[in-house]
């Protein structure tokens, strides 16, 4: 496969193991195409998938994969701790090799106009793919969220890039667009005051005046009784997993709370956590391209 484009859709759905299991299939069908990774939170209530495959291959999985999520997954009953707008919440196009970002918002632009067109699910473009400016960021497209998108869809400057302004009945609306990878990292703290997360996320995040390439709130883990710290790290060497790590630590510490764990969600580049081996171990003039074995294996 010369061309490889990375896909990594997010659903509404990470608790009812029947609708996950048919994701997994219907991700799994499609020739061209190699599901690698997809992980579902109960707390968060939400799947991600991590797909890879020719240009041709990723737009119809990711079509099919919306498809499926649109007559599955009904908006209207779903509950979760995580932001959300869609069966489908989002959908991203991500160049690995031999491909670009330009080639990933035209995919993108494609692959939005077919959801709309077939399934009627009205379609924001964000990050790279965006339309203006103020659609870049995906927190401010999905503020509102399911549940206040009909409003918002009537606001004069909040008009779906494809679609009506008004949302699928059962499976709201989609954000559809292309990005360079970014780290999904959720760091876990030994507290049940939700507010202690939000404070602190706030503190990190760049809109907060936080890291320029970090984006966080603060989440319930309704299961095991603690919040978390959710972010995504939309340039890990802008920003290093360990410069986020060691703040929220910091921070916690105000408060008397503890960090108890970190989790990656989905697939992450191997340079991201080489990075924090190096930070930690405080590695002197390590070489990442020269002295990582699997760089010299993998060509």
């Amino acid at each position: 496969m010369a061309k490889i484009i990375e896909c990594v859709p997010n659903f509404s759905e990470g608790q009812n193991e029947s609708v996950i299991n048919g994701l997994v299939s219907v991700a799994k069908s499609v020739g061209g195409v190699t599901l690698l990774d997809h992980s579902s939170d109960a707390s968060h209530n939400r799947s991600v998938f991590t797909l890879v495959g020719d240009e041709e291959g990723i737009q119809e999985v990711a079509f099919q994969l919306v498809k499926y999520a649109s007559e599955n997954i009904d908006m209207t009953k779903h509950h979760g701790e995580h932001p959300r707008m869609g069966a489908t919440d989002v959908v991203p196009f991500i160049p690995i090799k031999d491909s670009s970002v330009e080639e990933c918002v035209e995919i993108s632009k494609k692959v939005a106009k077919r959801i709309n067109d077939e399934l009627n699910i009205p379609i924001f473009l964000y990050e790279d793919s965006a339309s203006n400016p103020g659609r870049k960021n995906l927190a401010r497209v999905r503020k509102g969220q399911f549940e206040g998108m009909p409003e918002k869809l009537l606001e004069e400057e909040w008009a779906p890039d494809f679609g009506e302004r008004k949302i699928h009945p059962t499976a709201g609306i989609t954000a559809v667009g292309a990005r360079m990878p970014l780290v999904a990292f959720n760091v876990n703290l030994d507290t049940s005051d939700i507010t202690i997360a939000n404070k602190i996320a706030k503190i990190i995040r760049a809109s907060g005046g936080g890291f320029k390439y970090a984006k966080g709130i603060g989440v319930m883990l309704e299961d095991r009784n603690i919040a978390q710290v959710s972010m995504n790290m939309v340039n890990f060497e802008g920003t290093p997993l360990y410069r986020t790590f060691e703040t929220i630590r910091m921070e916690a510490k105000r408060y008397g709370v503890n960090i108890i764990g970190s989790e990656i969600i989905g697939l992450t580049p191997a340079k991201a956590l080489i990075d924090c081996a190096e930070y930690y171990l405080q590695v002197e003039d390590f070489d990442y391209g020269k002295q990582v074995l699997e760089n010299h294996l993998l060509g």
